[in-house]
């Protein structure tokens, strides 16, 4: 998942380094650019390849007619944060997590810019009693 995250920052990192770049806006309002596309279909394609039976719900492709799933999901926002990549800043990242039960079980952020990458797993649903 590590390596599907740096491609995912690669991708993006070469449009955040050109002069102009695609922008769309979606139905919601909020921008889309030519990364968020890139990132996506990286991202989606090594999801289907190592989990296939997996649905995946992406910012980029979710409908609001779509049906969530009811088990086990990954949900990926493929770059958090365009207005900030938009406007230049560093300040975005992307977001992938694996969703068990509404539980999120697994996830993986990245900041392309810096190249960091934090990644933690959940293996037990937490108590909202616990200390």
């Amino acid at each position: 998942m590590q390596q599907t995250v740096i491609d995912a920052s690669h991708a993006i990192m070469e449009v955040y380094k050109k002069d102009s770049f695609q922008l769309d806006i979606k139905s919601d309002g909020s921008p889309v650019t030519e990364a968020d596309n890139n990132a996506n279909d990286i991202i989606v394609k090594a999801l289907q390849e190592i989990t296939p039976q997996i649905p995946i719900i992406s910012e980029e492709t979710y409908k609001k007619e779509d049906k969530n799933p009811i088990s086990s999901y990954w949900l990926v926002d493929p770059l958090d944060g365009t207005r900030e990549f938009i406007n230049k800043s560093k300040e975005f990242t992307v977001n992938i997590a694996l969703i068990e039960n509404a539980v999120p079980v697994f996830g993986i952020v990245g900041a392309p810019a810096t190249g960091k990458i934090w990644s933690g797993s959940f293996f037990q649903r937490p108590s909202k009693y616990s200390s």
